[in-house]
């Protein structure tokens, strides 16, 4: 960005200050650590100079908000005309109890819904299953059917509402049963706007919520694709995550070429399924974690955004500029909170929030202070989304597009990423690609975590009230707790509803998903048809397992 003549003046200048001015200061007060690196390994300099980008074109490696390859933003101006949707996740107990939720969000400002999903419902088990016992509505919102999703959005519009759903190896029951409700509230399918996550393989590598094996799995995201791109043409049809993957222990370089490996061969997948990439492309999307170390952060987005409107437009030949952008969805980091003094997380959320709306996120949860104690109360969520709210509405931190685009340190940051995640990209394509190369990815993020674990232990990496500032603590009070009892009504409810309906409309509608899935039928119209029959979601994922079989994890030292 600078001529040869002032790159060599700065380069003397810096050599310059080194010798006189900063050795004398080192030889009084030496640095607080030898070495300064990022999460990612990255080293970090004292200070940056246009040298340590003197090779970045401009046009072509950052260009214009909203226009290739999208470092500074999908959007030409962001959240100066709109903010980010401000999406907070939420599910737990009842479907009556979710709504209630989702009702007090949205009345306190939210502007989208997220969707959290008990562990039976995202293995595919009803309520009334015995390998349920105990999970019932612990960690989302159990929906065992039809009837429970009818619940969950009652007097919530879904023309009016953009949803985003946590579900995977299920997804293409719960997306059903979401578009059922819509016809019952007499809302076309084209009307409907969201997300559901879908996203199998990071199960199978990072999170453990897997049914299926990998071709299943594979061939039911595809019909998602196809179905939607015809019927539900305004849906996210997956959401590509990162954020499980960092959960793990990943580094942020690791997070973009695992999730983006991951794209890779969904793109794949459906091009081999005979689907035109300008159809499915821009229903794409993404998810991804903010961590602590805040502007490799910020710079994750940038990295993330160039290198997949560069595989999309170079590597898959895709021409419709929709099918380009990395559109992202952002979650503060779960892993980060901590049980000791839990109003320090409210800082630790308030500043990653900040990582990714300088980063150029579109969707955006905080998390809550209690969540390393509990599901989040009232008052905590509220918190939460008060802390979006500031960011967006009070500190001008969105008055201009990529306001840290052109720093020294952040174009560093974002090259040096960028080119880390081509490395493992490139690793995993001669691997035969990310479902062939789920154990090299979970063996990178099981050393990363160890090594992150390890700084802790040693108090190289400070973790406030862990292992530095400690300080005794009153036990916590207010948090939420939900009741064995409602595992017991929700039983209760699933089977006074199997009860009550057609038996032999139901044995059709299972058959007919039996011979699609022993097919090459599109699954989504057999599993819509069923859904509006009632029939469960453990039903129909039982039919699924007969003919598909489940995946059994290889574990992996």
């Amino acid at each position: 960005m600078c001529d040869a003549a002032n790159l060599d003046k700065i380069r003397e200048a810096k050599a310059a200050w080194k010798e006189e001015k900063l050795a004398k200061v080192l030889k009084r007060a030496p640095e607080r650590r030898a070495e300064f690196k990022t999460d990612s390994g990255i080293f970090v300099d004292t200070v940056y100079t246009p040298n340590d980008i003197a090779g970045q074109d401009y046009v072509k490696d950052l260009g214009l908000p909203g226009e290739f390859p999208f470092t500074r933003g999908v959007q030409p101006n962001m959240y100066r005309g709109r903010h980010w949707t401000m999406r907070q996740y939420a599910g737990f107990g009842t479907a009556e109890e979710t709504n209630v939720r989702f009702r007090y969000l949205l009345g306190q400002g939210q502007t989208g819904l997220s969707c959290a999903f008990d562990l039976p419902t995202q293995i595919g088990y009803d309520s009334d299953s015995s390998l349920a016992q105990g999970e019932i509505g612990k960690v989302g919102v159990a929906i065992d059917s039809l009837a429970d999703m009818e619940t969950l959005f009652n007097q919530i519009p879904l023309d009016k509402v953009s949803t985003s759903m946590t579900i995977n190896a299920p997804a293409a029951v719960l997306l059903a049963m979401y578009i059922a409700v819509a016809e019952k509230q007499g809302v076309t399918s084209d009307k409907l706007t969201g997300t559901i996550q879908n996203d199998i393989l990071k199960e199978y590598i990072a999170r453990g919520t897997y049914i299926f094996p990998p071709g299943p799995s594979m061939r039911l995201i595809t019909d998602i694709f196809a179905f939607c791109a015809e019927k539900v043409p305004n849906w996210n049809t997956i959401s590509i995550s990162g954020y499980h993957i960092r959960e793990a222990g990943s580094t942020a370089a690791q997070e973009i070429a695992f999730t983006l490996a991951d794209g890779i061969a969904y793109v794949k997948a459906a091009l081999d399924a005979g689907l035109d990439v300008d159809k499915f492309g821009p229903r794409l999307s993404f998810f991804f974690n903010a961590h602590l170390n805040f502007f490799e952060e910020i710079a994750k987005f940038r990295a993330a955004r160039r290198l997949w409107a560069n595989i999309m437009k170079n590597r898959f030949g895709a021409k419709n500029p929709r099918s380009w952008p990395f559109r992202v969805h952002t979650q503060t980091a779960g892993c980060t909170l901590t049980a000791q003094q839990p109003n320090v997380n409210i800082m630790r959320v308030a500043f990653q929030a900040l990582s990714a709306v300088l980063g150029g996120t579109n969707s955006l949860h905080t998390n809550s202070r209690d969540e390393a104690l509990a599901l989040p109360n009232e008052e905590s969520v509220l918190i939460a989304l008060r802390t979006q709210q500031v960011i967006g509405y009070e500190i001008n931190a969105t008055d201009t597009v990529d306001p840290l685009g052109g720093s020294y340190y952040i174009e560093y940051l974002t090259d040096q990423l960028e080119a880390k995640a081509k490395e493992y990209i490139d690793k995993i394509d001669a691997l035969g690609g990310a479902p062939k190369a789920i154990e090299f990815m979970q063996r990178e993020i099981q050393g990363s975590a160890y090594r992150y674990q390890k700084d802790i232990e040693s108090c190289d990496r400070v973790v406030i009230g862990v292992n530095k500032f400690q300080m005794e603590e009153p036990p916590p009070t207010g948090l939420l707790k939900v009741d064995l009892a409602v595992g017991e009504a929700q039983k209760a409810k699933l089977q006074k509803m199997k009860a009550q309906r057609d038996t032999a409309a139901i044995e059709a509608a299972l058959a007919n998903i039996r011979t699609a899935a022993q097919g090459t039928t599109n699954l989504m119209p057999p599993i819509i048809e069923a859904v509006k029959m009632y029939a469960s979601l453990g039903e129909i994922c039982g039919v699924l397992r007969e003919v598909f079989g489940e995946y059994r994890e290889q574990i992996v030292f």
